[in-house]
């Protein structure tokens, strides 16, 4: 039977994750191959660079008014944090975890020479390089790597696995042996590696050759992911969550890393996205847009996870590529700026609440925020305190480790 290119490539994303799937799901069925700590780490990416400071409201501070005579949130609409601060309206659910100590807000979060690209700033959040140094590998893919040197994730001995709800890989997830995989749902890969052209396929040909094309070679590669496609499969059903997550994108997204957190597939990382929150214009209602698919999916998340009692080994971190100006355009928005605030949530922060003051706004770079806190510190705690790794071989550096896990 002969298998057409195109063929192939209808199974999307299976073709890029695949390079490495098969090693990844060989390794899940050798019992305890694989062996992580217990604890899970779901980051949300905001992408397009949010407007932190009408996430979190600094309704004390006149200069934030002034300088957003018709965009500012006023003090009365917003979700109280207290007497200097305000939640955007929008989300009701992050403000309960706020008031139970389930949830954490770092705020000025950014690094030295702040690129203003959305592709470049995003390039070194997932990178973790210097703003002036291009790196090819992302800090979650060398963690990745560095946690299974010396085992050998072709026979099967690596023990974290990180996935990323998607259709493309990020460079976050992409490490110099080790990749992270992609996929948007167990079942269309379980489908796909059951389709007629690879079973066909890898019936009809044996060990891959040296002369074999690179098409030839994913073509073995899915083949190769039968038996592991309906390993991840049947552990994405044994037990799926019953939990009403919206309709959503983002409520999808949720409800697959919810099923697989309650199926014990030993997955330690899971990134997701959303946006986009470049709100040049029309901000007020594209923001709100956004917070509200955000609200809906975190807060089943949330309550599904402390039902399973997954609460406390569960954290999720939002981040976005930069924030926005001070100041309110023209155009009833916000243009690139720097620094913004990170949140963190779960049952088991050491730390609550505001872990920092809020940006300092009577001193500013040239109309943008001062970053206080390196993300790589925030990294830097969550690979040791929470995913129980090594520091410098993931970074590529020391960073001091903060203390809200």
């Amino acid at each position: 039977m002969l298998i057409k290119r195109r063929d192939f490539l209808k199974t999307g994303s299976l073709a890029t994750a695949s390079l490495w799937l098969p090693q990844f799901l060989k390794a899940m069925e050798n019992p305890g191959a694989l062996a992580p700590n217990g604890k899970v780490l779901v980051i949300l990416q905001l992408s397009g660079g949010n407007d932190g400071l009408n996430t979190v409201i600094p309704v004390r501070n006149d200069i934030y008014y002034k300088e957003r005579p018709r965009l500012g949130i006023k003090r009365e609409n917003t979700l109280s944090l207290g007497s200097e601060a305000g939640l955007h309206p929008a989300l009701p659910a992050l403000k309960s975890l706020y008031d139970n100590g389930e949830l954490a807000i770092l705020n000025s979060v950014g690094y030295p020479n702040p690129d203003r690209s959305h592709f470049r700033s995003m390039d070194i959040w997932h990178s973790a390089s210097p703003s002036d140094e291009y790196w090819q590998t992302g800090w979650l893919g060398r963690y990745l790597d560095a946690q299974c040197s010396g085992t050998g994730i072709r026979k099967g001995g690596c023990s974290p696995v990180a996935l990323e709800i998607d259709d493309t890989l990020s460079l976050v997830l992409k490490g110099d042996k080790v990749k992270g995989l992609a996929l948007q749902d167990p079942k269309k890969l379980h489908e796909a590696a059951r389709s007629p052209y690879f079973s066909a396929w890898a019936a009809a040909h044996g060990p891959i050759r040296q002369e074999e094309t690179p098409v030839e070679y994913l073509y073995k590669t899915m083949a190769e992911t039968l038996s592991g496609a309906d390993y991840l499969f049947e552990q994405s059903r044994s037990k799926p969550t019953t939990a009403a997550y919206p309709a959503s994108e983002l409520g999808k997204s949720l409800k697959t890393v919810a099923s697989l957190i309650l199926s014990d597939t030993d997955t330690s990382v899971y990134y997701v996205s959303i946006g986009s929150f470049d709100t040049h214009i029309n901000q007020e209602m594209q923001q709100k847009r956004l917070f509200e698919q955000i609200n809906g999916a975190l807060e089943v998340f949330a309550k599904d996870m402390k039902t399973h009692g997954k609460w406390n080994d569960v954290l999720v971190t939002t981040f976005s590529e930069f924030g926005r100006r001070v100041s309110q355009n023209a155009s009833g928005g916000t243009d690139h700026g720097t620094a913004n605030q990170m949140f963190f949530m779960g049952g088991a922060l050491r730390q609550k609440g505001f872990l920092n003051p809020l940006p300092d706004l009577t001193d500013l770079d040239e109309g943008d925020l001062k970053f206080q806190v390196d993300f790589r510190q925030v990294y830097a705690t969550l690979l040791k305190n929470w995913l129980g790794a090594d520091i410098q071989t993931a970074l590529g550096g020391s960073y001091e480790v903060l203390g809200f896990v």
